[in-house]
């Protein structure tokens, strides 16, 4: 069993749930109200920068160079999606929010870019991988399972396409890779970053449904 065969079975009561969080069920039939995709899409806009800044990190960390420029090629994608895929959206929906981070994107940010600057490579790149697999296993689901036409049908296809594909799986190789050398120890820090991360995941998600916003 490849270490993140294992991961996946770990964590996948959560996304169990990611899966079926009314969000990306009314995504997939086209009845999610457009106010909280607008909130998402503004909030995922100010994820993927920070995002982008914890990838850049745990590249620093790398064993190699090409690890190196692996993330900072992922750096770099995560800073284009927000610039295209977001700008379009900003305009088409009219988003004009300046509220800032809601608590879920603030801890989830937060979590990642601690991590990748306090903790271990092997546990930084963990953590990071939940972004890249979760989005192309929920990607994947809506696009197999919508309602077409969809108004959201963008967003699906980008998450669902093969150029994504590709970063995942040059993402989940990587963490292979670090979990067959490490230490069973460093591989439970792994396993726990992993599931941490997943949960944000959710915690996103569930944010962006509700409309989240600080109570003080």
């Amino acid at each position: 069993m490849k270490f993140t065969d294992h991961l996946w079975n770990e964590a996948l009561p959560v996304y169990n749930k990611i899966q079926e969080h009314p969000f990306n069920q009314e995504m997939k039939v086209g009845t999610l109200p457009v106010e909280k995709f607008k909130f998402y899409i503004y909030q995922d806009s100010l994820y993927l920068v920070e995002f982008a800044k914890a990838l850049a990190t745990a590249g620093t960390k790398a064993g190699t160079s090409q690890e190196l420029l692996d993330f900072l090629q992922f750096a770099q994608n995560a800073i284009i999606v927000e610039r295209i895929l977001h700008e379009s959206y900003f305009k088409e929906y009219a988003i004009d929010f300046d509220g800032g981070k809601a608590p879920g994107c603030f801890a989830y940010t937060n979590y990642l870019l601690s991590t990748a600057a306090y903790e271990s490579y092997e546990v930084s790149v963990a953590a990071l991988l939940p972004c890249f697999w979760i989005y192309k296993k929920i990607g994947d689901y809506i696009y197999a399972n919508q309602t077409s036409p969809n108004p959201y049908q963008n967003w699906i296809d980008a998450y669902a396409g093969e150029e994504f594909a590709a970063s995942v799986e040059k993402a989940l190789s990587i963490c292979n890779n670090l979990a067959d050398q490490a230490s069973e120890k460093t591989r439970e820090k792994m396993t726990e970053a992993y599931l941490t991360a997943s949960k944000l995941e959710y915690v996103f998600w569930d944010s962006a449904y509700q409309l989240e916003n600080w109570k003080v």
